[in-house]
């Protein structure tokens, strides 16, 4: 029988091409858990702001191991040790970080899946498919955990400055086409080195890290938090839990078998059974997508207009302050809605609300960012760079926003 060719290369629009370095990478490429995150976009319903931000989690996942390709490279240059199990775990644990982001991921972890988040489902995937794959997924798992020896391995993976942080600001920069965001990872990669075994920039760095903080920043501002996106993506919670609403009390609704099943059941970390889990894989931004299509028809007065506003890019209004918005403002237009609409009080708060959003680039005390002077002084970021902004960034900066139908005259 003639042996697959499994040292693929992969042509990516941002670094051009990319190397699958071994068979199991390979073979984690082509399951059918990896293979999903095909369906799932990375930038939820952004795309009703920016055209063109179609891309995947999988076209995210495969750039995040290309860049700990690089960074493998520039600290073994440096002297670094790093073994073939450590290199080899630590793309298998960036390659999968993603892997449990369901479809609209921040919507369903607020709507039909409860107190059970992204980071777990990805948790409880690695552990199943290193079930299949023999303990292969062990060191990778501990890594991915924080629970071994070496720190620095886990913070190229989760940290303030991660290889899923430099692949996402460039990649999401470029296909929303907000220059802004757009990071020099490369050169980033190229300034890391490991001190105590910790990962540390060196000083020559200083205004690339300066530039990342920035650039994320202004990505939340721009496109993350971006007025548009934070109405659609409250939209889809309200659409998804007015359908477990009537779920609950007996309708029937048309949906796919694995979203039907969430909408059905109250699933919480207790009941996240391997059974769950199997299903909670069958879900991708399909099933939502085009359940609201057939929603956009429903009998129930509150899913069809939620879902046809999302279908339709007919959305409601939104204003946002630097300050909470006075009670009496919500109770307004309350009172129009359930005028315009002949609806209950209940249904009309479907339609009108508020809250808030953060913005932080930098967290202090959390992973720091430390800068490694000539001198073999470690300095935090904030303390190295003469941009006084730096230290404003790492301040959490809320605003709030409230959403109400347009009315029209």
């Amino acid at each position: 029988m003639k042996k697959r060719n499994k040292l693929k290369i992969l042509n990516d629009p941002i670094y051009g091409f990319i190397t699958i370095p071994n068979e199991l990478i390979f073979d984690l490429i082509e399951h059918k858990y990896f293979q999903r995150l095909r369906r799932i976009s990375q930038m939820g319903l952004s795309y009703l702001v920016y055209p063109g931000a179609h891309h995947t989690r999988f076209h995210h996942a495969l750039g995040c191991m290309h860049l700990m390709q690089k960074a493998v490279r520039v600290l073994r240059f440096k002297g670094i040790n790093i073994s073939e199990e450590e290199e080899e775990a630590l793309y298998v644990a960036i390659l999968l970080h993603d892997i449990g982001h369901g479809p609209f991921s921040h919507a369903m972890e607020h709507s039909i899946v409860n107190e059970v988040n992204h980071e777990s489902i990805s948790l409880r995937l690695m552990e199943k498919i290193n079930e299949e794959f023999n303990g292969s997924l062990t060191l990778s798992i501990q890594i991915f955990k924080g629970d071994y020896h070496r720190d620095f391995l886990h913070q190229l993976i989760s940290g303030q400055l991660d290889m899923d942080r430099l692949d996402y600001l460039k990649r999401d920069s470029f296909y929303t086409g907000v220059a802004e965001g757009n990071v020099n990872s490369e050169r980033l990669i190229t300034m890391l080195t490991v001190v105590d075994d910790a990962l540390v920039v060196e000083e020559k760095g200083i205004y690339s890290v300066e530039n990342f903080l920035l650039a994320r920043r202004l990505m939340y501002w721009q496109v993350y938090l971006h007025k548009t996106s934070i109405v659609a993506e409250n939209l889809l919670i309200r659409v998804l839990q007015r359908a477990k609403e009537l779920v609950e009390k007996g309708e029937e609704l048309n949906a796919s078998k694995a979203l039907s099943f969430f909408l059905k059941n109250k699933i919480t970390s207790e009941n996240f059974t391997p059974a769950v889990l199997e299903t909670f894989s069958k879900l991708d931004d399909y099933d939502i997508i085009s359940a609201m299509k057939e929603w956009s028809n429903a009998n129930d007065f509150v899913l069809r207009k939620l879902s046809s506003m999302i279908i339709d890019r007919d959305l409601l209004k939104i204003k946002v302050k630097n300050k909470p918005f006075l009670s009496n403002k919500k109770e307004n237009h309350l009172k129009k809605i359930k005028e315009k609409y002949e609806i209950s009080d209940e249904e009309a708060r479907y339609f009108i609300f508020e809250g808030s959003i953060s913005n932080q680039a930098y967290h202090l005390n959390k992973q720091n960012i430390n800068v490694l002077y000539k001198s073999k002084k470690i300095v935090d970021i904030v303390k190295a760079t003469d941009q006084f902004n730096l230290e404003a960034l790492s301040k959490p900066v809320i605003k709030y926003f409230m959403c109400y139908p347009k009315y029209k005259h």
